[in-house]
């Protein structure tokens, strides 16, 4: 079972989409996308949600290979 941790080497404001986009397997670019859209659409909800999801989602260790961010 794969880990979610916040990209250490991904990382634009805090890693959070980097690391979703290796965990699901799919381009970070797209989930920071996805973020601006539904947060324009949703009021700030989703803005709210990233940043707990920041504070609840630890970053990745550093220095060990199995979470180095390659595609």
């Amino acid at each position: 079972m794969k880990k979610l941790f916040r990209s250490t080497t991904d990382s634009k404001l805090t890693g959070l989409c980097g690391g979703l986009g290796q965990w699901l397997g799919i381009d970070p670019t797209i989930i920071r996308l996805l973020v601006v859209v539904a947060s324009l659409f949703s009021l700030g909800a989703v803005i709210l949600a990233y940043f707990i999801a920041v504070l609840i989602v630890p970053k990745a260790p550093q220095g060990d290979f199995r979470f180095a961010d390659h595609y």
